[in-house]
């Protein structure tokens, strides 16, 4: 999959590509990030790319001439990589407090894709128009605001990234996260056995799969309960887990 992450601190996107599993996506050349930073797209000897907003008021906004070539520079990369650029293969996503916000569904939607182009604001916004003219869609990672728009991408990136195909070392742990079957994650334990008085749980080391499983299964329901509450009222489950709930409830 290819990524084009219009910015003006390309540099921060060193922490997911260089590092860690998305990091070797790049090296095994599964995934292309690419950066395009705005000011290359300028034609003043200051290379700016904001301006007063018109009727007043604090801070500065994106303009839009910049962003709009930037843009126009990163879906001829996409297509020199093999991508289709229009919108429904290659869209065009604006990190936005305003936008809908990033789940499990949504990320599942987004891994199909040829190409990604990521737009990171700053200041005050983005000139309007250029979201008019050239955004598909606005994505927020949750109700609160930050100085821009890159940590938002680098959440998308590697939310989308460790789903694609041979990207994990074991599909089965991306499988079993939370929100991936509707319930948040069971505890997990490691060596050693016991810690500060706290021991594992005798079930996990009985070997037995059917009990570890249902063990598991209602650990992740107990906690859904008691910590999100609102995925538990929209849980709709499968039929192995139906299966389970109804041993669950016998308890």
């Amino acid at each position: 999959m290819y990524f084009a992450v219009i910015t003006i601190l390309p540099e921060m996107f060193s922490a997911i590509r260089d590092y860690g599993i998305t990091g070797r996506a790049v090296q095994n050349k599964q995934v292309v990030i690419d950066c395009i930073n705005p000011r290359d797209f300028t034609t003043d000897n200051y290379r700016r790319i904001d301006e007063r907003p018109f009727g007043g008021g604090p801070g500065m906004v994106m303009m839009a001439e910049p962003l709009a070539k930037a843009i126009q520079f990163a879906k001829s990369q996409a297509s020199q990589h093999g991508c289709r650029t229009q919108a429904e293969y290659c869209p065009v996503i604006y990190l936005s407090p305003q936008g809908d916000k990033l789940d499990e569904k949504t990320v599942m939607s987004l891994h199909d894709y040829d190409a990604m182009i990521l737009l990171c604001g700053r200041y005050e916004g983005i000139d309007e128009r250029l979201l008019q003219r050239y955004v598909d869609m606005e994505i927020s990672i949750g109700d609160f605001v930050l100085t821009g728009g890159e940590l938002p991408a680098m959440v998308l990136m590697d939310s989308v990234i460790r789903r694609l195909p041979d990207v994990m070392g074991d599909a089965k742990s991306a499988e079993q996260d939370s929100f991936v079957e509707g319930l948040l994650d069971c505890p997990h334990y490691t060596k050693p056995h016991e810690f500060e008085g706290l021991t594992v749980p005798e079930v996990l080391l009985s070997g037995h799969h059917a009990n570890i499983a249902m063990w598991r299964f209602t650990q992740q329901v107990n906690r859904t309960k008691q910590r999100r509450p609102d995925l538990w009222q929209n849980f709709k489950p499968n039929t192995e887990q139906a299966r389970l709930l109804k041993k669950v409830n016998k308890k």
